[in-house]
């Protein structure tokens, strides 16, 4: 499969940076041909300008400032995250780059008074998230997890209708041991080796 692995973190020598290392070797020797979008190391502006709001619905006009990641998400059939939750949720910078580049008639059609919304990206057979998260189990379940809830169900349905998940999160990030962090590593390397 085309996986494109969407990682953000600005600390280049993060945990994040080696979960992200752990993916990509993964799938390389799952036999995959993988691109990475690193959303940091790129300076990918997360801020939806005036214009482009004012343009959003507008067929080809609304793909023009992120022509280069809507090209992108076109080419996979995986789409991999690989990002820390911060306030239970997606790093701005993710957030941002969903709500610039899933952009209506390329991500999904916009919809009509006989049709809901109408998935674009039946291309994407597979999405994957793999995390870090501060809190524990317990509080991100009790929060809601909605990073996970926004990558696992707002972007799900309007992928291949039989597009599958993976979630992927190591809790109490800030207080385990390196121990139970490689444990993590291995984990993760495992199940993304068998997608």
């Amino acid at each position: 499969m085309r996986a494109l692995v969407v990682y953000a973190h600005p600390v280049p020598e993060s945990f994040g940076a080696a979960l992200r290392d752990t993916v990509i070797a993964a799938l390389e020797r799952g036999g995959h041909e993988v691109r990475l979008v690193d959303l940091n190391a790129i300076g990918f502006d997360p801020v939806m300008s005036a214009d482009e709001r004012r343009h959003y619905h507008d067929t080809g006009v609304n793909e023009i400032p992120v022509a280069d990641q809507i090209a992108h998400i076109k080419w996979c059939e995986m789409l991999v995250f690989v990002y820390p939750t911060w306030w239970y949720g997606l790093p701005a910078i993710l957030k941002g780059w969903l709500d610039r580049v899933w952009v209506p008639h390329v991500a999904f059609i916009m919809p009509t008074e006989t049709q809901g919304i109408r998935p674009n990206m039946q291309h994407i057979r597979r999405i994957v998230a793999v995390t870090s998260c501060g809190a524990t189990w317990w509080l991100s379940k009790w929060v809601g997890e909605p990073g996970k809830r926004t990558l696992l169900r707002g972007i799900r349905p309007l992928c291949h209708p039989l597009c599958r998940t993976t979630y992927m999160a190591i809790y109490r990030m800030d207080t385990v041991s390196a121990g139970e962090r490689t444990r993590y590593l291995d984990k993760v390397r495992r199940r993304i080796e068998r997608l």
